[in-house]
């Protein structure tokens, strides 16, 4: 019996087991095979199923609605959602399926981040988000965020992201910036980057604090990105994911950097 000539209810069943990209290329087989893998049996097991999973539906008419549950996947694989009164945005990784989120700056904690003197709140047509922090100057520099693992895809490795902009900004040329991502009772990571994604040399050499630094890279979205940390979700336990973002230690006062948030999302390869 050839594996094309089974009952479409079976072929379904086995196309639920592999991926969301498998699903999308062993359509192409033959009728039957698109039409079961384009069921909703195929796509629901691709779809989170927990509670905030069915919140954040429920607030997209546009989602909610969807014509089918693989439309609804392509969906939240192509563009964030914005949930929690525009304080955050889930999506779906387009390749497995697992959770993305973004918390924007007004859900992260921010010293100073409320006095005007050192913080402006404002709106960028580019940003995701209703607000973005505009940094205009601090010598203490102090960003805090964190999740909760529930909310996340278990058994995966995941990496959070710094996610900004800098416009004529002063103060980060030099000046190494310490990223720290750490679990409750668990792994912990802190590193040394340079924010400023400049290459131009410093001179002299010898006053080159930032040499050899991780710099960020540009994202599809025209935002900075740089990698804060990694950690694993084993799903098993409850736990808090705490991200930081420091420079407090050189005295020196900075300004232009502008923070749409911090990405959680899969390591490329789960």
């Amino acid at each position: 019996m050839e594996f094309e000539a089974l009952p479409e209810g079976c072929i379904a069943g086995i196309l639920s087991r592999t991926t969301p990209v498998d699903a999308c290329r062993l359509s192409l087989v033959s009728k039957t095979f698109r039409s079961a893998a384009d069921s909703d049996a195929v796509w629901n097991t691709f779809l989170p199923s927990d509670h905030l999973f069915s919140s954040i539906i429920s607030q997209s008419p546009l989602l909610a609605n969807a014509p089918s549950r693989k439309a609804l996947y392509l969906a939240l694989s192509h563009h964030p959602t914005i949930f929690d009164q525009g304080r955050k945005s889930f999506q779906l990784d387009r390749n497995s399926g697992k959770k993305c989120y973004m918390l924007a700056a007004r859900a992260l904690t921010i010293v100073w981040g409320d006095t005007e003197r050192y913080w402006n709140w404002i709106t960028l047509p580019e940003s995701r988000f209703p607000e973005v922090a505009a940094l205009r100057d601090v010598c203490w520099l102090e960003i805090r965020g964190m999740i909760n693992t529930p909310v996340l895809s278990p058994n995966t490795q995941y990496a959070a992201y710094l996610v900004f902009k800098m416009i004529d900004a002063r103060g980060f040329r030099n000046r190494p910036v310490e990223l720290s991502v750490s679990i409750s009772y668990g792994h912990s990571s802190t590193k040394n980057v340079c924010l400023d994604p400049s290459t131009e040399p410093i001179q002299p050499r010898s006053h080159n604090r930032v040499e050899g630094l991780q710099r960020p890279i540009v994202r599809g979205d025209g935002w900075l990105e740089i990698e804060m940390g990694e950690f694993f979700n084993s799903g098993l336990e409850d736990e808090e994911v705490q991200m930081s973002v420091l420079e407090i230690r050189g005295g020196n006062w900075k300004n232009g950097l502008f923070l749409e948030g911090i990405e959680v999302r899969p390591k490329e390869g789960n």
